[in-house]
């Protein structure tokens, strides 16, 4: 007999399969755009990207010359070091020797020692010479003791300065590491940094990169002529750009030939530099020796107000007075930008002005 109950209808056909298949879509669709939202990089526009690049370049800057610093003392902490360690040898020498002759003195007197005193004294040929002999060998027994405590006592002395000089050469060398691991961290944000220019089109990417603000940077600037009779007709313009001293002048002449070497951390010339490596290597060419770091350079010599600069003094930017120039006239610098960009020339406007120095 046929039955006559209604089949059993699936709940996935239908309406209801037509139902689930639209939601799915849209959910997938839905999750499509929000996942690209979610992981989408923002477009920075080239002012952003020039922003972004500046604050980069400042940060490496701080850290370079916190490098700069750091390794100069550590080269300090390792002459002196090397000097404590010459002289503790020197000591080591004057205490073996003084050891030796104790030694030679005390075998002499072992050799003699089975007969009693009184006993030599008798059988002595001489018994006046024998008492004077005693006497010598009393005397030198007691220079000798004394002589070997002054040695102990200074080598103690040295021992102990080269073990706090040796700490404290762990400790820079611990701190040298830490910088350049920041150095590294700020290499990779330029890096980055760089890969945003490379995306922009090229007239963007050079509007971006371009922090020249008179757009001279030096590359082509008279290469072929002394570098003496460019930094005269640079400040041949009347008493307001004329150098402070002749080693002034020397210094000014020693940053126009340093036009367009490269930017490198750490770097003091000849062929490349960084800030302070530029300024220091360019009053080093007059004859004045500055510190290497821009926040000890900036107390070298004396310091000069923004309306009395002249030719061959230092300029220093930001608040932690980590970037320095060397002024040439006329509101501008030859310094070494950062890295990327050649030594140039710019315009003291270009960066928070923070002060300024004249060497003596």
């Amino acid at each position: 007999m046929a039955s006559h109950r209604k089949p059993k209808q699936n709940p996935l056909t239908g309406s209801t399969v037509r139902t689930a298949a639209t939601l799915a879509l849209a959910g997938a669709a839905t999750a499509t755009v929000l996942e690209g939202t979610g992981h989408a990089a923002p477009q920075l526009t080239p002012a952003q990207v020039k922003v972004q690049v500046a604050r980069y370049y400042q940060q490496a800057e701080v850290a370079t010359e916190q490098y700069n610093g750091a390794k100069e003392r550590a080269d300090r902490a390792r002459a002196a070091l090397s000097g404590l360690q010459d002289e503790a040898a020197r000591k080591t020498e004057q205490l073996n020797a003084a050891r030796d002759a104790l030694g030679a003195f005390a075998q002499a007197q072992y050799r003699e020692g089975g007969m009693p005193e009184g006993v030599r004294l008798v059988l002595s040929s001489s018994p006046d010479r024998y008492l004077e002999r005693a006497s010598l060998a009393d005397r030198a027994g007691s220079r000798q003791a004394a002589a070997l405590s002054r040695v102990r006592q200074e080598l103690r002395g040295v021992q102990q300065i080269r073990t706090t000089a040796g700490a404290r050469l762990d400790e820079l060398r611990a701190q040298e590491a830490s910088l350049a691991r920041h150095k590294r961290d700020i290499e990779t944000k330029l890096g980055e940094a760089r890969r945003l220019l490379d995306a922009l089109p090229s007239e963007e990417r050079a509007a971006a990169a371009d922090d020249s603000a008179d757009g001279t940077d030096g590359s082509a600037l008279g290469r072929t002529a002394p570098a003496a009779a460019r930094a005269v007709e640079a400040v041949a313009g009347g008493a307001a750009r004329t150098p402070s001293s002749s080693r002034a002048a020397a210094a000014v002449a020693f940053a126009y030939s340093a036009l367009g070497k490269p930017y490198v951390w750490g770097a003091t010339g000849p062929s490349a530099f960084d800030c302070s490596g530029l300024t220091q290597a360019a009053w080093q060419a007059a004859g004045v020796s500055l510190p290497r770091t821009t926040y000890t350079q900036i107390n070298a010599g004396h310091r000069v107000s923004r309306d009395r600069l002249a030719p061959g003094d230092l300029v220093f930017f930001y608040s932690g007075i980590s970037h320095v120039g060397l002024y040439i006239g006329d509101g501008r610098m030859i310094h070494a930008p950062h890295p990327g960009a050649p030594v140039r020339i710019a315009s003291i406007d270009e960066m928070p002005f923070a002060g300024a120095s004249r060497p003596a």
